[in-house]
């Protein structure tokens, strides 16, 4: 496993874990991470990651995509 920030842009990827707090975690269920789930980087800036994911696209900051696992 490694950390979402690690991923290439393009590749479509697999959630396996997501780290954090209670509150962090359901916050990020809430916007669609959940493990199983396919998930796709379209670029890095800086740490942070503009992510499509349920057909939809999600930026985060770097801090919230090293608590997702892939």
């Amino acid at each position: 496993m490694m950390p979402l920030t690690l991923a290439r842009p393009g590749e479509v990827n697999t959630i396996k874990k997501i780290s954090g707090r209670d509150n962090v975690r359901h916050h990020l269920e809430d916007l669609g991470f959940v493990v199983g789930e396919h998930i796709t980087v379209i670029s890095v800036i800086s740490g942070d990651v503009i992510l499509n994911i349920k057909g939809s696209r999600i930026a985060l900051n770097r801090e919230m995509a090293q608590r997702i696992m892939i």
